[in-house]
């Protein structure tokens, strides 16, 4: 078993095939993008695929070490942006090919309309698992 990052980006320019920006969607289809989410973090609990995730807020800081003990934090990233992280999803599955299928599978939750978003995921291995990679 080898862990991977699902990093889902949401893009508030029109970058996926269905490219309306998840700002403009309905709250029912806002909803049915949750639900499908959820039902399919349910389903690789079931069997034994789910590690942990979450959807994060849009606003944030950014902090880094100045060399003097007092870290700067600016504001951002912004929802506003181009890109900004929306949430993660770690899984635990036999191969990178499955990491590939539950990805891409991830990829074609509702957007406007329904249609699936196709959007780009982020997929990662766990540094310590990546030696179980292949490309």
């Amino acid at each position: 078993m080898a862990k991977y990052l699902l990093l889902k980006h949401y893009r508030g320019a029109p970058a996926a095939v269905n490219d309306v920006p998840m700002d403009q969607w309905t709250p029912e289809e806002v909803s049915a993008h949750l639900k499908y989410m959820d039902d399919f973090a349910k389903r690789l609990e079931r069997d034994g695929e789910y590690v942990g995730g979450v959807a994060l807020s849009p606003e944030g800081s950014f902090v880094r070490y100045d060399g003097e003990g007092r870290p700067p934090v600016t504001d951002g990233p912004f929802a506003e942006t181009k890109d900004l992280i929306a949430g993660w999803m770690v899984i635990d599955v036999d191969s990178y090919e499955r990491a590939v299928e539950l990805a891409g599978e991830l990829s074609a939750a509702p957007g406007a309309g329904g249609k699936p978003i196709h959007e780009w995921l982020e997929l990662r291995p766990f540094l310590a698992d990546h030696a179980d990679t292949t490309e």
